[in-house]
């Protein structure tokens, strides 16, 4: 559960980094106008409307008026810091391979004390 949670707030502060907020809020508008618009006006011409930008609707001043206050914050000035001092770490994730000396084993088939017969047995007819 508590790692469900944990995703959903990763994924949630992805998103509101990426802006998509704003995106969902403008998508909210768009469809809002295009309601509106179609309830006056034919489809094609609520369409246009929509989406040609010189009549927009509360919710979208609103929108561009964040997205704008967020570029100007983007804008503001950040000094690197230099780190001077850089420590070298060795990692090591695998063991250090060390020889296995296997034992010797004997096999396991007793050697033949008889030599085959000769000539070799036929096989029966049948």
């Amino acid at each position: 559960m508590i790692s469900k949670i944990g995703r959903a707030a990763t994924i949630l502060a992805l998103c509101l980094s990426l802006g998509l907020h704003w995106l969902a809020l403008q998508s909210v508008a768009w469809t809002t106008m295009l309601v509106e618009n179609a309830c006056h006006v034919p489809l094609s011409e609520a369409v246009a409307r929509t989406f040609d930008g010189n009549h927009p609707c509360d919710l979208c001043h609103v929108v561009a008026s964040g997205q704008k206050s967020e570029k100007k914050s983007e804008i503001l000035e950040t000094t690197g810091k230099l780190d001077l001092i850089c420590i070298t770490r060795t990692l090591s994730w695998l063991p250090l391979w060390t020889p296995y000396d296997y034992p010797r084993t004997h096999s396991a088939i007793p050697e033949r004390s008889q030599a085959p017969p000769v000539p070799p047995p036929r096989a029966l007819p049948g």
